[in-house]
């Protein structure tokens, strides 16, 4: 997930602070993702400066309330979670109101995720967490959807085509 360049370019102005940030985070279902984010400063409301320049102490508090709030949201939910979170922008709204306090911000984005490690699956696994068994054929029957029996002599082998 990133980001388009332009939505990016058109972003940065002068006379204001761009904040990123990263952090990598472990998912409950074993992925590791690094997520980028993105913050910017606005003029505290009713202000006639020109600039909106944060101080550095204030940078560095905003960049840490960035990681917590990223952490916290990402490490307590699975891939699925995540990518629901993501689409609605809801982590970056959260960064947002939390950071206000701090430096009035705008434009707050979850720039990009990476997915820097995978978890290993074993097939059982996998098909538990699916609600399916190893075998395929007591879940067929199971189901009610087992297919047609077809009547075949022993020792069949299908015609070899010549072409394809």
């Amino acid at each position: 997930m990133d980001l388009t360049t332009d939505k990016l370019r058109s972003m940065i102005k002068k006379r204001q602070t761009t904040i990123e940030s990263f952090v990598d985070v472990k998912t409950t279902d074993g992925y590791v993702l690094r997520v980028f984010a993105l913050a910017f400063t606005k003029n505290p409301k009713d202000s006639t400066r020109v600039t909106s320049y944060a101080q550095h102490s204030k940078v560095k508090a905003i960049r840490k309330k960035m990681t917590e709030i990223i952490t916290k949201e990402i490490s307590g939910s699975d891939l699925k979670q995540v990518v629901s979170k993501l689409i609605p922008d809801s982590i970056a709204k959260d960064i947002e109101k939390y950071c206000s306090y701090i430096y009035p911000l705008t434009d707050v984005y979850i720039r990009k995720v990476k997915v820097v490690k995978k978890p290993k699956y074993d097939l059982g696994r996998l098909m538990d967490m699916h609600g399916e068994t190893g075998s395929s054929a007591p879940v067929a029957a199971v189901s009610g959807e087992a297919g047609q029996v077809v009547e075949r002599p022993d020792g069949y082998e299908p015609p070899i085509l010549s072409s394809v």
